[in-house]
């Protein structure tokens, strides 16, 4: 019988899709590497297995105990469902620009969760970061996986998403787009595809209000770029150790309502239910073309990292949209009930 022993045999080996509407008139060729198809709906399952079995091995982690992160959401889910599995308790520190939805699906596997401040400095005693550090100092029997300082996020990448890539491209890929959050996806991704290809173009998507570009071309942590902004699990206020910014060659900057209406469009066009970020990465592409970046052999392989039930009260939301100032209410869908 073909049976898995646990949902976790599920993680990676995701699917490459062409896309199609969305790119009508752009040379090259456009796939994406739909990370929905993961068992927790996002490409975060990858490192959390990975770090979790590092720690078994090195005999940090017994039943019962303790599993702290700080999160957007997407990390906490994937570690929760690890925990479930394997009999750790997980506590997760959130932001509070975290949706909705994704908070109460936290709390549905059974994780303890802390919602902080979204718009305060990394080093402020509220932020997520040190709530995540304070309470591993206060828990006995717990680690902490400190995913944007942990080289085992990158390293994850490096042994899954990017050998499948290249595998699945059979070698043929030119450029990889990816949001940089933590930087574990695109650097392991990128690192891997390098060393097959040193002329395959990694580029970087980043968000408004975030430090990384500016960084990635200056060495320069420029406090001034930093502002709120709504896009979630992309962008940073601090420098992640987890980015390997000599892999990377370019970054884009895309805008909270642009990437918003493009995940909304990849759903309503390609029939693929994506995140916030997919439409992120997907915006920073259409930007490209629009400076004549791609041309007829370009082989574009775009990370569309989670799936868009995580944003129903979010970007899917009309009210929500409106409230952003990202919908006229006279264009919203909302003018179609009876």
């Amino acid at each position: 019988m073909k049976i898995h022993d646990s949902i976790l045999e599920l993680v990676g080996n995701t699917p490459i899709i062409r896309l199609n509407s969305v790119v009508q008139n752009f040379p090259g060729n456009y796939y994406t590497k739909f990370e929905a198809f993961n068992p927790g709906h996002s490409n975060k399952d990858r490192i959390a297995i990975h770090i979790i079995e590092q720690a078994e091995k090195q005999g940090l982690l017994k039943p019962g105990s303790t599993i702290i992160e700080t999160t957007s959401g997407n990390t906490g889910f994937s570690l929760a469902m690890v925990c479930q599995i394997k009999g750790y308790q997980c506590i997760l520190a959130v932001t509070s620009k975290s949706s909705k939805d994704k908070i109460e699906m936290l709390r549905s596997l059974g994780a303890k969760v802390y919602v902080c401040p979204a718009n305060v400095k990394a080093d402020d005693p509220r932020s997520y970061y040190q709530v995540a550090k304070r309470l591993h100092n206060e828990i006995n029997d717990s680690i902490y996986i400190n995913q944007y300082f942990n080289h085992l996020n990158t390293e994850a990448h490096y042994l899954t998403t990017g050998p499948e890539i290249w595998q699945q491209t059979e070698g043929r890929i030119t450029h990889l787009v990816a949001s940089s959050g933590t930087g574990g996806t695109i650097s392991g991704s990128a690192r891997y595809l390098k060393e097959q290809n040193p002329n395959i173009q990694i580029i970087g998507v980043d968000a408004y209000g975030s430090v990384l570009k500016k960084y990635h071309e200056t060495g320069e942590l420029d406090t001034n770029e930093i502002y709120p902004y709504r896009i979630e699990g992309l962008g940073k206020n601090l420098i992640p150790t987890a980015t390997d910014f000599s892999a990377i060659d370019l970054f884009e900057k895309v805008t909270d309502e642009d990437s918003a209406h493009t995940a909304r469009e990849i759903t309503q066009k390609e029939g693929m239910f994506v995140g916030y970020t997919s439409g992120a990465a997907f915006q920073a592409v259409k930007q490209l073309n629009d400076r004549n970046y791609f041309n007829d052999q370009s082989q574009v392989v775009i990370i569309f990292p989670d799936h868009g039930s995580k944003y129903i009260s979010k970007i899917y939301n009309e009210e929500w949209m409106i409230a952003q100032g990202f919908l006229d209410a006279v264009h919203s869908n909302q003018q179609n009930e009876v």
